[in-house]
């Protein structure tokens, strides 16, 4: 009786200390920028801590959502699970070649998607990256697809993207596999439509590989034309879009391949499960309120 009592006072503690972590983004002290009288609410739809036994598929989709990934990386959603309270999409080489849309696919992935998408607002998580030269990001993106006019038009928000071996010999990759790599992107205009296209970039220093250890990444979109990330719960960089940044976006983590950091001779796989897995142990959406 005393055992089961001291469990039960256990397990309200970790139930007390779960919500508690998600009164308000993550922040080092000083660093949280809601103006006064603002408060930060949780978007539950678009948030999640992965304590369950498996992907919650009314939040998220595993599939690719019509985007079957970039050649030689295949997105499948049995690269994806959820273990020890952690979002994990592990790489692989496949057993065999896979061709689809006439493109040659060797190495497998992951993409995990939002059903729900929101504009203006804090987006975190906690990720650990993989060590091969396959990705690990988390980042937003408009669907187009339910658009009309010139809001047909792309905004991609990235928050991180990197790699954990870097096989490319481009002078702008130095150091990819130790920062915090953000970008605004506008692409894909209308014609007639008033909008600029590019980038403007981010970057913070993370003080070792982006596979070491946990990191939180952060961004306030504030509005449709001021973008802030945070690394570790502190301000790295404010940007301006290249474009108005008003239109709905869409949260992504994704385990792909680039065409700028291509496939090793060895075949890029010569690592542990572990080390191939990028680890998300929370995502969470906040939404700015008064």
């Amino acid at each position: 009786m005393k055992l089961f009592k001291h469990l039960t006072l256990f397990t309200l503690l970790v139930f007390a200390t779960s919500i508690n972590a998600q009164k308000a983004p993550y922040f080092l002290k000083g660093q949280d920028p809601k103006p006064t009288g603002g408060k930060w609410k949780l978007v539950k739809n678009m948030s999640d801590e992965f304590n369950g036994k498996k992907v919650n598929e009314n939040k998220w989709q595993i599939s690719g959502q019509g985007w079957i990934g970039r050649a030689p990386g295949l997105f499948q959603a049995e690269n994806i699970k959820v273990k020890n309270g952690k979002l994990q999409i592990t790489t692989k080489k496949l057993a065999k070649p896979i061709i689809k849309n006439g493109k040659t696919f060797t190495h497998g992935g992951g993409y995990v998607g939002s059903y729900e998408g929101m504009t203006y607002g804090y987006y975190e998580c906690k990720m650990k990256a993989n060590k091969t030269f396959m990705s690990s990001t988390f980042w937003l993106i408009n669907e187009g697809r339910d658009n009309k006019g010139c809001d047909k038009r792309t905004t991609e928000l990235d928050i991180q993207e990197c790699v954990g071996e870097i096989v490319s010999d481009a002078k702008w990759m130095i150091g990819f596999d130790q920062k915090m790599n953000s970008n605004t992107h506008s692409r894909n205009i209308p014609e007639g439509c008033d909008y600029e296209k590019g980038s403007n970039k981010s970057s913070g220093q993370i003080g070792g590989k982006v596979y070491d250890d946990y990191h939180v990444y952060g961004v306030w979109w504030k509005s449709k034309d001021e973008v802030l990330f945070f690394l570790d719960g502190k301000l790295v960089n404010k940007v301006t879009p290249p474009a108005d940044y008003n239109i709905a976006m869409h949260l992504r983590m994704v385990v792909e391949t680039y065409d700028w950091n291509p496939v090793p001779t060895d075949g890029g796989m010569n690592y542990s499960a572990e080390d191939r897995t990028t680890s998300y142990d929370w995502v969470r959406t906040w939404k700015m309120v008064n």
